[in-house]
């Protein structure tokens, strides 16, 4: 009877012991990182919608630690470093400020990067095939893109010769540019090229413009430029304009032409999961985007007096009425 008794006592231990490893098992903690809240809220669920879709219950198999510097660019160090003391897992960072940041604030915890423009030119990667360090993930690098744009813009109004681009040259978009500028000559446009490095150098931005006689803008997007500040400014001088993300067109821009960044929110989701099952970020290739999108907003054109051509509204993947 003894030997019974001494034989269920060892039995719950071993299940009290196995209950207790259980409680404390560890929860992956996932850092989020981002420069503006507004436009990047749809971003973050997405890719939390991502991680469900890999089979991860939130608050059970994985916790996000989130947070934004709220268009204050400034303030991305001291969160990087916030969530570097968290001891985070993995850092996710939206754009390549928000990279840069997480870069400057560890070296060992994996950083995964959603729509960074140019990897290697921002120096976060060796190369897109072999990142080499504990950066990996998805780049929006496709320079092309800006001489489709500037096409768009000229099928859209043909009569388009004077075109004011806002970019911001810390921000990798230099290829960007190059690409822009190869598409004006045989378009018989000029270009107007403004560097707008803070929210200070907006309005100066656009005085520039105005003196130049800008007839539309290219917006080439980025932290200081994914604001509304942008859009009141081009809807109050009531000039067409063409965006790189659907998020201006849903707030009232004309158009957009660019990466579907949605599919790269839902993508990144698979980097998160390969890394906490123990993949380093080293081997995994960053890879470029696979998704375009071109979305054209009637009721903007409407305020501006512009008809938008049959050819062009076609070949729109959404058009807002």
């Amino acid at each position: 009877m003894n030997k019974i008794a001494s034989l269920f006592t060892l039995l719950f231990l071993a299940a009290a012991t196995f209950a207790e490893a259980q409680q404390q098992k560890k929860i992956p903690r996932i850092g989020y990182l981002d420069g503006v809240a507004r436009t990047n809220a749809y971003r973050k669920d997405t890719f939390r919608q991502g991680l469900r879709q890999l089979g991860y219950a939130e608050e059970k198999d994985f916790v996000i630690e989130y947070r934004s510097a709220d268009g204050k660019v400034d303030r991305l160090n001291e969160l990087a470093a916030e969530l570097v003391r968290l001891k985070v897992d993995v850092i996710v960072t939206a754009g390549p400020t928000t990279t840069r940041a997480a870069k400057a604030a560890t070296a060992t915890i994996p950083i995964v990067m959603i729509a960074v423009g140019d990897p290697v030119g921002n120096g976060f990667v060796a190369s897109l095939a072999h990142p080499g360090g504990n950066i990996t993930g998805l780049s929006n690098l496709a320079p092309e893109i800006s001489g489709k744009q500037l096409e768009l813009l000229k099928e859209t109004v043909p009569k388009l010769s004077r075109v004011a681009v806002l970019w911001t040259s810390t921000v990798g978009q230099a290829l960007q540019l190059r690409e822009i500028g190869l598409a004006a000559g045989p378009l018989s446009v000029q270009l107007q090229s403004l560097d707008v490095l803070g929210p200070k150098d907006i309005e100066t931005a656009f005085r520039a413009a105005s003196e130049q006689r800008a007839e539309a803008f290219i917006v080439f997007g980025g932290p200081i430029l994914n604001t509304k500040i942008i859009l009141e400014y081009v809807v109050k001088i009531r000039l067409p304009a063409i965006y790189p993300q659907s998020q201006y067109v849903e707030d009232g821009g004309l158009m957009s032409y660019g990466v579907n960044v949605t599919d790269l929110d839902r993508r990144v989701a698979t980097y998160v999961d390969k890394i906490l099952k123990g993949a380093k970020p080293a081997d995994l290739p960053v890879e470029q985007p696979r998704k375009f999108e071109f979305i054209i907003n009637l009721k903007a054109a409407k305020q501006i007096g512009l008809t938008i051509p049959p050819n062009v509204l076609v070949r729109a993947d959404m058009v807002i009425k």
